[in-house]
């Protein structure tokens, strides 16, 4: 049970980083909105306190049943009890606590159950937003290229402009000089 909880906390530490590179980068960048985003970021934030509520009654089912077991222990070390009445008390008690205790760890493990299955979803939502993080990249790099293209494009046309715009000026000094010879000839 603690080592699935280790597990747990350290799913749930991926996940505040996520939430966290979103955060940095710009929620609109992988298609959520804000409000999602603060909701994400109080959802990981409960859980997380949950998970840590979780450990101290794990910690603290783990100091009771050793505080159970230890008169046990002394009884038998003592030899049999002469009050049986007493003994069956003893025996009757530790058996609730016990099945308080089973109860308890089913009600933990049910929470673990849901913590995992979350966790998971969570995990194929993250990747789900890598493949479109990687689809926006790949957008990018072929419109990066399309305006490049069009860049060059654009100063070859300024360029060939250019060089049309002095053979216009050559060509109309030439006529000028043509209908200055016509008028005084």
């Amino acid at each position: 049970l603690k080592a699935t909880l280790s597990t747990l906390e350290a799913d749930l530490d991926e996940l505040e980083q996520s939430v966290s590179i979103v955060e940095q980068s710009g929620a609109r960048m992988f298609g959520i909105s804000e409000q999602e985003l603060i909701t994400r970021r109080r959802y990981v934030s409960s859980t997380k306190d949950l998970l840590h509520t979780m450990k101290g009654e794990v910690n603290s089912l783990q100091s009771a049943v050793s505080n159970v077991h230890a008169p046990l222990h002394k009884a038998r070390a003592m030899g049999p009890r002469q009050d049986d009445d007493q003994s069956e008390w003893a025996r009757q008690e530790q058996q609730i606590l016990i099945q308080e205790q089973d109860r308890t760890l089913e009600t933990i493990s049910g929470t673990l159950n849901t913590l995992h299955r979350q966790a998971g979803l969570m995990g194929q939502e993250i990747e789900e937003h890598n493949e479109l993080l990687g689809d926006l990249e790949n957008q990018t790099d072929r419109t990066e290229s399309k305006l490049a293209r069009a860049q060059k494009r654009m100063d070859y046309f300024l360029q060939k402009a250019e060089e049309s715009r002095w053979s216009i000026y050559i060509l109309i000094a030439i006529l000028m000089f043509l209908v200055m010879l016509l008028l005084i000839l």
